[in-house]
């Protein structure tokens, strides 16, 4: 009977032990990863027709290694923002000058790591002595890295760059933007909304922006529709000024 017991016991594992074997699963899905993934990687089409190993475990590596990268940020600040030089000239200042005052209380300034407004956020962070992390993404139109970076990891696949710019930061900053940028501040408003995440200072910068999109969801999300609730306006915080915005994140943030 002993005999018995002893083979249909399941084992019982302590946290130590779970997390050492854990850990061992994904070096080794990593190292599975960068092993078997083809030179020429086929696009991830809506529904594939199978699974491909070698994408899972290159998904599983990026997932480890970025989370690897942000874990050592500490306090940060994630500035996103068009990569094109497409806007006035005081967008980009105005985004150097913000990272740079941030950087200079203790706060890692996260990015994309591309041109545009990501560049000059890191500017800012870098000439201010602080840490300058781009998180940037693999396309066919290759996206280099701005040269202001201390830290930066480049992706494959946009959502889990997307897990990682979520869950980077204390405070989220929006400046001008092209869908990437809407996608993000849409992405870190429903997180907080539906309190995925704790409710952490999301910031749009630039009232001649930012202001019409604002109305569009005041008027027809919320009168006309009633598709949010009144209190999920206030999930984020339209400035205009580096002074106003710098205010509000060092009164707002709770780390």
């Amino acid at each position: 009977m002993n005999e018995d017991l002893t083979r249909d016991t399941p084992v019982v594992h302590t946290s130590g032990q779970q997390h050492r074997e854990t850990a061992e699963r994904l070096t080794k899905a990593i190292h599975e990863g960068q092993r078997t993934m083809p030179e020429d990687r086929p696009l991830l089409v809506c529904k594939p027709n199978k699974i491909e190993s070698w994408r899972v475990f290159k998904i599983m590596s990026e997932f480890v290694e970025g989370f690897d990268v942000i874990s050592r940020c500490g306090l940060a600040a994630s500035f996103f923002g068009s990569a094109r030089a497409s806007f006035e000239d005081e967008v980009y200042k105005d985004a150097t000058e913000l990272a740079g005052r941030l950087a200079k209380k203790g706060f890692a300034v996260v990015t994309g790591g591309s041109a545009g407004v990501m560049q000059a956020a890191n500017k800012g962070a870098f000439e201010a002595g602080g840490t300058s992390v781009g998180l940037n993404i693999n396309l066919p139109d290759a996206q280099t890295y701005n040269p202001y970076l201390t830290t930066r990891f480049s992706f494959d696949h946009f959502f889990v760059r997307k897990v990682m710019l979520a869950y980077a930061s204390e405070v989220y900053v929006y400046f001008p933007g092209g869908f990437g940028t809407l996608d993000e501040f849409f992405e870190i408003v429903t997180l907080v909304q539906t309190k995925k995440i704790r409710k952490v200072p999301i910031i749009l910068f630039g009232k001649h922006y930012w202001e019409p999109l604002l109305a569009f969801i005041a008027e027809t999300l919320y009168r006309q529709h009633k598709a949010i609730n009144k209190e999920d306006m206030e999930l984020y915080r339209l400035v205009d000024s580096v002074d106003e915005a710098y205010d509000y994140i060092i009164a707002n943030v709770s780390c």
